[in-house]
């Protein structure tokens, strides 16, 4: 006899409702389950709780993307091209899933709880997985988009599901609106919790981004083991809460233990062993030590050598410090380390530097990582030295502070569009704005042999803003022959003796001929690196390309 408070219909059960629960235990129990019979209408639901589903699942689907992307942004660099391809297979391979959804013709319910615990556990153990296969280009890649297009296959099922869950409780109408209105909203809640609370508010490290994510996801299905329980026989449910039970057991476990597996992973990228790591809002960082030497990695990426930094700052301080006339305002952008404002503060004359980086967390390393620190002379804490930390274009934009003697820019390589933006015209007349008519400025500017377009068009956006240029270089071990370019408002010649004496590696001998550049360095056509057209990420990006 059917229990008129437990409908179902033919395509949204396992079959019509047994004849007792004893019934539905004996014929699950027998291997079998019932055959479908048609009843009059489905059980009914709540819709409200199938909608707060569909925005969890979705805010968790947006995230598990973002996190794809940051990930590869961080080990492959290239941010434009890594966050073009992961949000291009995530929507293929969601389309996919949902044309995938129409073979699932019985059992919604219960397969929509499966979809979840499978998209808790492939979406929130990714960013682990991902971690772990660090050191290995070709593994990570494939693990990436192999990973990624799962994930977007199973958020791509579970909205058609939910949507065919409720059609008998809401007017299509209704549906389809209420539905995707919860998609969006939990698109959008996505983005922003991941990018401002979790990232930069929190720092939260990436991977525990996903377990925790994966945790909601899971949380998700087993209450909708309840929610949903009148279209799921008995002895499915407690399968299926234990199901949930154990894939939530071992995101709790990879959670403990996720700490220790990524720095197994991490440690295969690096030859020395790491004695620190963080993710900052803005980029990983990475401090490694060995064979006597101190380093430091922002997203993979070398910024100093212990063994040789020393000629990578003299030769970006030195010159303009003794080429300017001027020396008691100083400006630094970027050099959040700390190194060039040890080189800086040797001279007594100079009364004031501001330094402007991005990230807290590295100068905050750079004064309390005892390496660090006794590498830089604790040069941040001294009393002349403020620190601000802000985007530099938008404080040489918004602020109007100086106007200053000299300048040292120090920014990472225009590997992408936000690092390539502190390379264009606009920045550089910016940053002449900033000095005074007499000041000088000094800027890293890649390398001339290795990335020898990209150096030219450094120089030439810097002529185009209007400034006077003298490029030189230098070799650095760790870098090969490195850049700068030597920039004042009003014409200059190269400086022929330093101001200060004994460095390490700079000596009036030395410092002429770094304005000298052989053939294979000599100055090339290079276009004007502008904010609507940044050409120097392409150039950059090309010649990258041909040394790896």
């Amino acid at each position: 006899m059917t229990d008129p408070q437990n409908p179902v219909g033919p395509q949204e059960q396992p079959g019509g409702p047994a004849a007792s629960d004893a019934t539905a235990t004996r014929s699950s129990q027998a291997g079998a389950l019932p055959p479908p019979r048609p009843t009059a209408a489905p059980a009914p639901v709540t819709p409200a709780l199938l909608l707060l589903t569909v925005l969890v699942i979705a805010t968790a689907g947006l995230v598990y993307e973002l996190l794809a992307g940051a990930i590869a942004t961080s080990v492959l660099g290239n941010s434009l091209r890594q966050y073009s391809l992961t949000i291009g297979v995530y929507l293929f391979s969601m389309g996919v899933g949902s044309y995938a959804s129409k073979f699932i013709d019985r059992r919604l319910a219960e397969r929509f709880v499966d979809v979840e615990y499978a998209a808790a556990l492939i979406g929130g153990t990714q960013g682990l997985l991902l971690f772990l296969a660090y050191g290995h280009a070709v593994a990570f890649s494939l693990l990436l988009y192999v990973t990624l297009f799962a994930i977007g296959m199973l958020v791509g099922i579970e909205i058609p599901l939910l949507m065919r869950i409720l059609r008998s409780e809401l007017d299509f109408k209704d549906l389809v609106a209420k539905v995707l209105t919860f998609d969006y909203l939990g698109a959008l809640l996505g983005s922003l919790v991941f990018s401002i609370v979790l990232v930069e508010f929190l720092m939260v490290p990436l991977e525990q981004i996903g377990l925790l994510f994966g945790l909601l996801n899971c949380a998700v299905g087993i209450l909708s083991t309840w929610i949903l329980r009148r279209r799921i026989y008995p002895a499915l449910r407690l399968r299926l809460r234990i199901k949930g039970t154990v894939v939530a057991a071992t995101l709790l476990c990879a959670m403990f233990y996720s700490g220790r597996l990524r720095a197994l992973g991490e440690q295969e990228l690096y030859g020395d062993r790491i004695i620190f790591a963080q993710q900052s809002a803005y980029q990983r960082l990475v401090v490694t030590a060995g064979d006597g030497r101190v380093q430091l990695f922002l997203d993979g990426n070398l910024q100093f050598s212990s063994l040789d930094e020393y000629r990578y700052h003299e030769a970006l301080v030195h010159p303009a410090m003794a080429a300017a006339r001027r020396r008691s305002r100083i400006l630094v952008l970027g050099g959040g380390d700390g190194l060039a404002v040890r080189e800086l503060l040797r001279y007594p004359e100079v009364e004031t530097i501001t330094l402007v980086d991005l990230d807290p967390a590295v100068t905050r390393l750079a004064r309390t990582l005892p390496a660090l620190r006794k590498l830089n002379a604790g040069a941040l804490e001294d009393p002349r030295v403020e620190l601000v930390h802000d985007d530099a274009m938008v404080w040489l934009d918004q602020a109007r502070r100086g106007p200053f003697d000299v300048a040292i820019v120090d920014f990472p390589d225009p590997n992408n569009f936000a690092l390539g933006k502190l390379y264009t015209r606009r920045f550089y007349q910016l940053l002449s704005s900033a000095l005074s008519q007499e000041g000088l400025a000094a800027v890293q500017s890649t390398s001339p042999l290795l990335s020898r377009e990209s150096f030219w068009c450094v120089e030439a956006s810097m002529r185009a803003a209007g400034l006077h240029t003298a490029p030189y270089h230098v070799p650095i071990p760790s870098f090969g022959e490195w850049g700068y370019v030597l920039v004042g408002r009003a014409p200059l010649a190269p400086p022929r003796s330093l101001r200060q004496k004994g460095l390490r590696y700079l000596n009036d001998g030395v410092l002429p001929g770094m304005f000298v550049f052989p053939q294979d360095m000599a100055r090339v056509d290079a276009e004007v690196n502008r904010l609507n057209h940044q050409v120097l990420v392409r150039y950059y990006s090309r010649e990258l390309s041909r040394i790896f």
